[in-house]
């Protein structure tokens, strides 16, 4: 028997993914037509011995729970939410609801932080980590970065003929390696024994130092596991050619977007609103170019043309003459007669006015560069300025006809009056 946790952190976390955070959980943000984590669920539900998924995070209950409820009626498995009192840390969470992830006795749990995305290989880890489980402990999933871009992540560095990691620093300041910690691991239930020293160590301290034992229970996975289990043989790494990527920023979210929709062509194609016949084109007969996903209850023109790489949410009206790429419409949004929108997230229930033009710029890694990963900057440079991104629409807003807005980001509830360029419309 397995599980998996899945750890969703909370509403003080995923600040750089705002606006569109600000209306709804960061995990529930829908790519490529499911909620985020619905990605991480469905890779879990493949496994046939997985009989329980449990997501820890400090999110209120009310904004998880119909989520949850609805997923467990679709994919017929237990999903329980366990509510942290507060941010407890990578490992402090794991640590915190040991009981319950222990509990049926399982031969191992997945650990699946929920702000990556990936063609998760779950299976393949599951066989490496059995493989190795005599004397490790954590089977790692990790991908190649480039030596620049490595510095950002955990890295690793490997005995190539064990598969043990001999080596582990967490954002380092320095090369270390370019096998970069991808968020997801097997664990073996011995793994809370280490946790527990840790905590108790920390206990002590405090307890020792007169300040009670207020941050004993925060404990850092990667920093305070990971790093000194590295050179024991207690640690091995499953290196994976999969495709992987954070989704830190709003930004990364159309990029998410694009390689979700190109998993669904073999895994789900029915999913997909395609001109080859894969999906149900019948009631969409605008142009489509792939891949793009339209909820069944959306309105499109059929003057329209869509793709490639857009999704389109619940109950979107798409008027005539639109042309959409490379984008997200979220639900209720409506796009009227001839607009334009390319790079672009629209928020839920926002108006673009006729003949406007909402555009963003990629931040794709670059081609290339082998390896190259999301890069996920800053908001502004160092000169103060907006660093060119995707626009993104927050909530309902109001953008008038005949306007452009160019890398720009609006918040939720505004109406706009002008064209705008480069701004953040607060």
């Amino acid at each position: 028997m397995l599980k998996a946790v899945i750890l969703i952190g909370g509403p003080q976390k995923g600040t750089r993914f705002r606006p569109l955070s600000l209306d709804i959980p960061k995990p529930l943000f829908p790519v490529a037509g499911l909620p985020l984590i619905q990605h991480h669920i469905e890779a879990c539900v493949a496994l046939k011995d997985l009989k329980e998924i449990l997501l820890i995070g400090f999110y209120p209950v009310a904004q998880i729970q119909q989520f949850i409820n609805e997923l467990q009626q679709v994919y017929n498995i237990t999903i329980k939410y366990l509510q942290e009192f507060t941010s407890l840390g990578t490992a402090g969470g794991l640590y915190h609801f040991r009981d319950q992830i222990r509990c049926g006795n399982p031969d191992a749990f997945f650990v699946m932080n929920g702000d990556v995305c990936a063609d998760f290989p779950l299976s393949d880890m599951y066989v490496f980590h059995k493989k190795h489980s005599d004397k490790s402990m954590v089977s790692i999933m990790g991908t190649e970065a480039t030596r620049q871009q490595s510095l950002h992540y955990g890295c690793m560095v490997i005995n190539k003929n064990t598969s043990e990691v001999t080596h582990y620093v967490e954002k380092p300041s320095s090369y270390v390696s370019t096998l970069i910690n991808c968020g997801v691991y097997v664990f073996s239930l011995s793994i809370f024994q280490t946790i527990g020293e840790i905590f108790n160590a920390k206990q002590m301290e405090h307890y020792k130092n007169g300040n009670g034992n207020k941050e004993a229970g925060h404990i850092q996975l990667e920093q305070e596991i990971l790093a000194p289990l590295a050179g024991t043989g207690k640690i091995c790494a499953l290196q994976v050619n999969h495709w992987w990527s954070q989704l830190k920023t709003a930004g990364s979210a159309i990029y998410a977007n694009r390689h979700y929709l190109e998993l669904y062509r073999t895994n789900h194609p029915e999913r997909l609103t395609n001109p080859q016949g894969a999906g149900d084109i019948s009631k969409f007969n605008c142009t489509i170019y792939p891949d793009v996903h339209i909820h069944p209850s959306a309105v499109i023109h059929p003057t329209a043309v869509l793709g490639p790489n857009v999704s389109i949410g619940q109950g979107v009206t798409i008027k005539s003459g639109v042309r959409i790429r490379e984008s997200i419409i979220l639900q209720d949004a409506t796009i009227e007669e001839h607009s334009l929108v390319l790079h672009s997230i629209i928020g839920r229930g926002s108006h673009v006015g006729r003949w406007a033009r909402v555009e963003g710029t990629p931040s794709d890694p670059d081609p290339n560069k082998p390896f190259a990963k999301m890069e996920n900057p800053p908001l502004f440079n160092n000169d103060g300025r907006l660093n060119p991104s995707i626009t993104i629409l927050g909530c309902s807003v109001s953008v008038p006809s005949e306007t452009i807005l160019l890398n720009s980001i609006v918040l939720p509830n505004k109406e706009l009056s002008r064209s705008i360029k480069n701004e953040i419309i607060l």
